[in-house]
C-alpha cells in the first residue's frame, strides 16, 4: 500500500496519477477535500490532513510506502506515527537542510524510516503570479530580468516521486530536481508571450518596488523572494540531469509548460 498525503495539493494529486500510470494497484490518498480532488475510483480515499494528526492512524494502517507533502509544523508527529505504523519508506518533498524546508528532511531521517528526499527547485507554476497583470495590462512589472534559474514543472516532481515510490534503489538518496534549462525571468516572459502570440514587455522595477509589489500576496516572504532573485543574477541556478536520470525522459521545458497553460495568461 502506498499512501499519498496532500492528495488535493498541487503535487500530491499528480503523484496519484503517476502511481496509477506506473501500475500501482494499492494507492491510498489522504485529502481533506475528496470531492475537490476528483480521485479515480480505484484509489482508497481517506479524509484527513497532515496538520490534523488525529486523522493519520487510520490512513497509515497497512501502509508500506508514503509520499510526504511538505508541512513542517507537524512533521515530527507525522513521521513518528508513520514509524509506529510500520511504514518502511518515506519519499518527501522538502529541501536541503540549510533551506527553510530543511527541518522536514531532518525529521524524516530521525524517525528511523528509510527515506528519499526530493529537493525541487522553484515551480514553473510560480510564474502564474504574472498572470493577472499580463491579462489586464499586457505587460509584466518585476525586478531583476536577468535573474536565472531552472524552474521545474509540478508534473515532473510528481513523476519523480512515483519512480521513487514504485522502484527499489532510491532509499537514502537526496535528489535535487530542476527543469531542463536555466532561463532568466525576461526569457520566461518572452516565452509566455510566444505562447500568447504577442510580445509581453518586461517593465523593470527596483528592488524596493518589487518587494512592495509582492507584499500583498507574499507578506513577510516578499523581501526573501526578491533577495533570492537578486542572488540569481550573480549566481544563476544551473540545470541538472537528475530528472532524466530518474525517469528516463527529458524534463518539461518552460516553453512547453507555457503552451499548456497559456489560457491562464490570456
Amino acid at each position: 500500500m502506498i499512501l499519498v498525503t496532500g492528495a488535493t495539493g498541487n503535487v500530491g494529486r499528480l503523484v496519484v496519477d503517476h502511481l496509477l500510470a506506473a501500475g500501482a494497484t494499492d494507492v491510498r490518498a489522504l485529502t481533506n477535500h475528496p470531492e475537490r480532488a476528483k480521485l479515480p475510483p480505484e484509489v482508497d480515499v481517506v479524509r484527513g490532513y497532515l496538520g490534523a494528526v488525529e486523522t493519520l492512524p487510520a490512513a497509515l494502517e497497512g501502509v508500506e510506502r508514503m509520499y510526504l507533502a511538505p508541512l513542517e509544523t507537524t512533521v515530527r508527529e507525522v513521521t513518528g506515527l508513520a514509524a509506529k505504523a510500520g511504514v518502511q519508506h518515506v519519499v518527501d518533498l522538502a529541501g536541503p537542510k540549510d533551506s527553510w524546508w530543511g527541518p522536514i528532511e531532518v525529521a524524516v531521517e530521525e524517525s528511523g524510516v528509510a527515506w528519499t528526499h526530493l529537493e525541487a527547485g522553484e515551480f514553473m507554476d510560480n510564474t502564474l503570479s504574472w498572470a493577472d497583470q499580463i491579462r489586464t495590462t499586457g505587460q509584466v512589472r518585476d525586478a531583476y530580468p536577468g535573474s536565472a534559474n531552472a524552474m521545474i514543472a509540478l508534473d515532473d516532481i510528481a513523476a519523480a516521486a512515483a519512480v521513487c515510490l514504485t522502484q527499489d534503489g532510491h532509499t537514502g538518496r537526496a535528489y535535487e530536481l530542476t527543469g531542463p534549462e536555466s532561463l532568466t525571468r525576461a526569457e520566461k516572459v518572452r516565452l509566455i508571450g510566444e505562447a500568447l502570440g504577442r510580445e509581453v514587455p518586461y517593465v523593470e522595477l527596483s528592488h524596493a518596488e518589487a518587494v512592495e509589489e509582492l507584499r500583498p500576496s507574499m507578506g513577510e516572504y516578499a523581501q526573501w523572494y526578491v533577495d533570492g532573485m537578486a542572488d540569481l543574477v550573480a549566481h544563476p541556478q544551473r540545470a541538472l540531469p537528475t530528472f532524466r536520470e530518474l525517469t528516463g525522459r527529458p524534463g518539461t521545458t518552460f516553453a512547453e509548460w507555457a503552451r499548456r497553460n497559456v489560457e491562464l495568461f490570456r
